[in-house]
């Protein structure tokens, strides 16, 4: 333990491009090198649709249904980016859709006993269909636009077809079910 502080020193016990381990005490986590962050994107298209993207996480060897997301600052271009910006870009970059204006909704941890990392939840407002989206070089992202009037049976299929189907997304609907008019 160190004197001055009282807790214990943070040991490294892996760090690569994207990903420490660490160890605390008793206690070992994961933490992202050079990001401030996640930013979860609910992305509500005029015509009452959500923006959905489905991709295949190799931790799980399975293809997952996802809200479009990304890790804020972890590139050296957008190291001083804002959570809404980086929400906004990610959305394009991912989705093909431009949103005029992000909207903070919620904030706190993805995985506290594992992780060390922020999620923001973001609703992106105003979107205007520029691209097909699939994301940048090295990702394989399919979009999908779902009718909020039919989500939850959507969503129960993908599951049934063996599809993860990321948890958050109920939460981005919450926000879009109890938030009318913003």
């Amino acid at each position: 333990m160190s004197e001055a502080s009282g807790t214990p020193p943070i040991e490294t016990l892996y760090e690569g491009k994207y990903l420490a381990l660490r160890r605390e005490g008793h206690w070992e986590y994961a933490e992202r090198p050079n990001a401030r962050g996640a930013a979860f994107i609910v992305a509500v298209t005029e015509a009452q649709e959500l923006v959905l993207v489905e991709q295949y996480r190799i931790p799980l060897h399975a293809r997952c249904i996802e809200l479009p997301a990304g890790i804020i600052g972890d590139e050296a271009a957008f190291v001083n980016e804002g959570i809404e910006a980086a929400a906004l870009r990610e959305l394009e970059e991912e989705t093909g859709f431009r949103g005029a204006r992000a909207e903070l909704l919620a904030s706190g941890p993805v995985g506290a006993g594992l992780a060390s990392e922020i999620l923001h939840l973001v609703r992106a407002h105003d979107l205007k269909r520029v691209h097909a989206g699939g994301g940048v070089e090295g990702e394989d992202i399919t979009v999908h636009v779902v009718p909020l009037a039919g989500i939850g049976e959507w969503l129960a299929q993908q599951g049934r077809s063996g599809k993860w189907v990321e948890p958050r997304i109920y939460a981005g609907l919450w926000f879009v079910q109890n938030a009318a008019g913003k």
